[in-house]
């Protein structure tokens, strides 16, 4: 819960959503972001970005004499519940959500935000004030009216609110006594077929049904079940459901710290960040994300296999990157930018993070489709480019803009697209193909060995023959590479934290880059720190540290991409899936078994 008297400075805010959009509200029920008509699309509400054109951007509940605000997630779903209260006594509750249910063999899930507002105490005054912008904030839409609606005429769509309010009041956002429960749904220029009232309540009713159910199946560890719980319905929220692409985040160009130019728009889908949120969940059980997600791999893949870092969450390839001028930027921290350039870049793990993505597929008996020998033929041309580009220079996971090297990672990232094919060659009894994919894993391992263990140093390096560290390095005992009480791993997690430890958080390297040193804590690193040292034996300090850090979530259990060492204050783009994802590993890792619940 939160309670706070005044409007957020910081990131304190829940995300809702249904799979089409999704949108963030801050603490006290005003929705600050929010893409039109997907995550992609142009940001209808843009207040978290500054809007210097017009005002608005936001769609706000507004109490008059406004004293404080609760609010929590409804339990085990994505709906969000703020309790506004006033100096006076009265108090109002605003439920927020996106529709969301199984109907006829599919699932309904429209461009469309609910809200539904009820009295709870005293004679509560209020305003409604919706305010959507166009073209990234410099368009104020026209508007027409009816009756019970209201159109505001977005470039390229057309967004319609349907209330039991007086249209009146909404347009001119005049005050009024809330003295009965209220309805307000913004979708497209559809007519409803019912009265709005019994529209939002049997949505709010379905919504809720499909969370709680989609929850219930999750496969969760004895301890930390709110948090799991809570990063596993934001890792749905953030998977496309027409194409099944994965977006990093929701937002674009949050500074990764105070007053820096690294901010980047994350609305895209990366194939190493979803590879993540899709091993992730198939932890939990939550095996159609996987699937949902093979189906966008074969969509944007190459005949050849080759394959960009990141696409578009409809396919899209080129995703050029401009500055918008009409933003002012998170807290007026500007640039504000749309496409990423990243799409131009060579990152060679994405050969491995699609075949351990696909993996689990062959040895799944619950899929609807096991892999097979045909889906097998589809990921040999994958691992056909790891294996050609396993120790040719890249831009590395972290996506360095002006150096190329043989980062370890990447080279780890090919073995393991060879490891795997092995692996699922013998599963498939392919005798040949077991050889050749065993063979190549084997050669490409004693390469990495070889050039990326520094005996000087005594720990592996970030890149073939060089000499820095950094955290991408504590992922090579999950991956299989190394065993976990391999010396050379011990001491390369006992180098990490000497070296890029700072207080509870990790930097995910230190030397500078293009843009200079980094100043703020990349959250999955800490969590993959976590993971390191319960896998070399220090699992009572692991579970120390996963408990601070699980304090350093917002108020409502969500995470951005990076952290301030000192004040702890989040930062980067919002919600982030790699530190969701970093949440669930290591929850997963260090609960206790559920024997001892018995």
């Amino acid at each position: 819960m939160t309670s706070t008297a005044t409007l957020p400075a910081n990131l304190d805010l829940g995300i809702i959503g249904n799979g089409s959009v999704a949108a963030l509200v801050d603490a006290r029920a005003r929705i600050v972001w929010g893409c039109v008509p997907a995550f992609d699309g142009d940001p209808t509400f843009c207040a978290l970005l500054s809007p210097g054109v017009h005002e608005g951007g936001d769609f706000a509940i507004e109490l008059e004499n406004f004293a404080s605000s609760e609010q929590e997630y409804i339990t085990n779903t994505a709906m969000l519940r703020t309790v506004l209260r006033d100096l006076h006594g009265g108090a109002v509750e605003v439920v927020d959500f996106a529709p969301r249910w199984h109907q006829n063999d599919r699932f309904y899930r429209p461009v469309m935000l609910m809200r539904r507002l009820r009295p709870l105490a005293g004679t509560p005054r209020i305003r409604i004030r919706l305010r959507p912008l166009g073209d990234y904030g410099a368009v104020k839409p026209e508007t027409t009216w009816g009756s019970n609606h209201i159109r505001y005429l977005i470039p390229d769509f057309t967004l319609r609110l349907t209330s039991d309010v007086p249209v009146r009041v909404i347009r001119d956002a005049l005050p009024f006594v809330l003295d009965r429960d209220a309805h307000l749904v913004l979708g497209p220029d559809e007519t409803l077929t019912q009265s709005v009232a019994g529209f939002v309540r049997n949505a709010e009713e379905q919504t809720h049904t499909y969370w709680r159910n989609w929850v219930r199946n999750l496969s969760i560890p004895l301890e930390w079940q709110d948090a799991v719980i809570r990063s596993a319905i934001t890792l749905k929220l953030c998977q496309y459901d027409e194409t099944g692409a994965i977006v990093a985040a929701i937002t674009t160009s949050i500074p990764e710290a105070p007053h820096t130019v690294r901010n980047w728009d994350y609305r895209y889908c990366w194939l190493r960040d979803s590879a993540f949120v899709v091993r992730a969940l198939n932890r939990l059980g939550a095996t159609r994300t996987m699937e949902e997600y093979l189906r966008y791999v074969a969509n944007v893949a190459s005949t050849n296999g080759e394959l960009q870092p990141l696409y578009g969450i409809g396919y899209e390839r080129q995703l050029a990157e401009s500055e918008v001028e009409s933003l002012a930027g998170y807290r007026g921290m500007g640039p504000v930018r749309r496409g990423n350039l990243a799409w131009l870049q060579k990152q060679h793990d994405v050969y491995g993070s699609v075949v351990l993505a696909s993996t689990q597929l062959f040895f799944d008996q619950r899929l609807t489709r096991v892999g097979d020998a045909s889906i097998f033929a589809r990921l040999e041309p994958v691992g056909e480019l790891a294996y050609a580009l396993h120790d040719k220079p890249d831009a590395g996971l972290w996506e360095f803009r002006g150096r190329e090297e043989v980062h370890t990672y990447s080279s780890v990232m090919c073995w393991a697209a060879c490891d795997r094919l092995a692996r699922i060659a013998v599963h498939l009894r392919m005798a040949p193909q077991v050889k050749l994919w065993r063979e190549r894993a084997d050669e490409v391992h004693a390469r990495i060995i070889e050039h990326a263990y520094n005996e000087d140093l005594g720990h592996f390096v970030e890149a073939l023959d060089g000499n820095r560290l950094d955290a991408s390095l504590l992922l090579l005992a999950d991956l299989g590479f190394v065993k976990p009480d391999d010396p050379r791993f011990v001491r390369t997690v006992e180098a990490i934290g000497q070296h890029l430890r700072r207080g509870d958080a990790l930097f995910r390297y230190i030397a500078p880059d293009d843009f200079g040193a980094p100043e703020t804590s990349f959250t999955i690193c800490t969590f993959w720190y976590i993971d390191a040292l319960a896998a070399i034996g220090r699992h009572e300090e692991a579970r120390a540290l996963f408990e601070r850090i699980l304090t350093r979530r917002n108020p409502l259990g969500l995470l951005s991409e990076d952290l301030e060492f000192d004040g702890g204050e989040a930062w980067g783009n919002f919600p982030q899936t790699y530190s969701h994802v970093g949440l669930i590993n290591a929850a997963m890792r260090l609960s206790r078994p559920w024997q001892d619940a018995a």
